[in-house]
């Protein structure tokens, strides 16, 4: 552990967890050992960040998330209040299947509404934004936006979390920035000039 971080007194922070500098770990916090955390990430208050976790540099954890083994973030992500990961698809207390935890991967600047649920084993594309309350059960691609019990995909958006709009060519415009996207056979990329 590097000593460049913050950590409110009741925050449980674990031998042989891996914690990058700046980071601040709020109240009441338990961050378990073997997980990693990146540079400059803000853990919230009531957060436990279990075994294996990684967490890249810049994540933003806000309150009362727990993010099990198996849930890996990129960069830039944002995981909202009270958000859920699962791990396993058929959990039973009397079954033990921690062998059995499924990997779920949060793509660079992913951002994850308050209360949403991710099912375990599905990817979230890079800069996809998930609504507030969604439950996703399958993949989303990059740049997506999906709200809804199931989640559906109601549109696109830029990297600074903008709708996008897309001309008859497929291109678009961040009402924020300026940059441009393209839209094409139902992927989005940004355009580089």
């Amino acid at each position: 552990m590097k000593t460049k971080i913050f950590a409110h007194p009741t925050a449980v922070i674990d031998k042989g967890c891996t914690i990058g500098e700046n980071v601040k770990i709020w109240h009441f916090s338990h961050i378990m050992p073997d997980c990693i955390i990146g540079d400059r990430c803000n853990i919230g208050q009531n957060v436990v960040v279990s075994p294996l976790v990684v967490l890249g540099v810049n994540v933003k954890v806000q309150n009362n998330v727990s993010i099990y083994t198996g849930v890996i973030c990129e960069d830039d992500v944002f995981l909202g209040p009270s958000m859920v990961f699962t791990n396993v698809i058929n959990p039973r207390s009397a079954v033990n299947r921690k062998n059995e935890y499924t990997r779920t991967l949060v793509k660079k600047g992913a951002s994850i509404g308050a209360n949403a649920t991710i099912i375990c084993g599905n990817e979230i594309g890079k800069y996809a934004l998930i609504g507030a309350g969604a439950v996703i059960t399958k993949p989303v691609p990059d740049y997506a936006l999906l709200v809804g019990n199931p989640a559906k995909q109601i549109g696109w958006v830029s990297e600074y979390g903008h709708r996008l709009q897309f001309d008859d060519n497929g291109f678009g415009k961040c009402s924020e920035t300026n940059e441009k996207y393209q839209l094409k056979n139902n992927k989005v990329t940004k355009v580089t000039e």
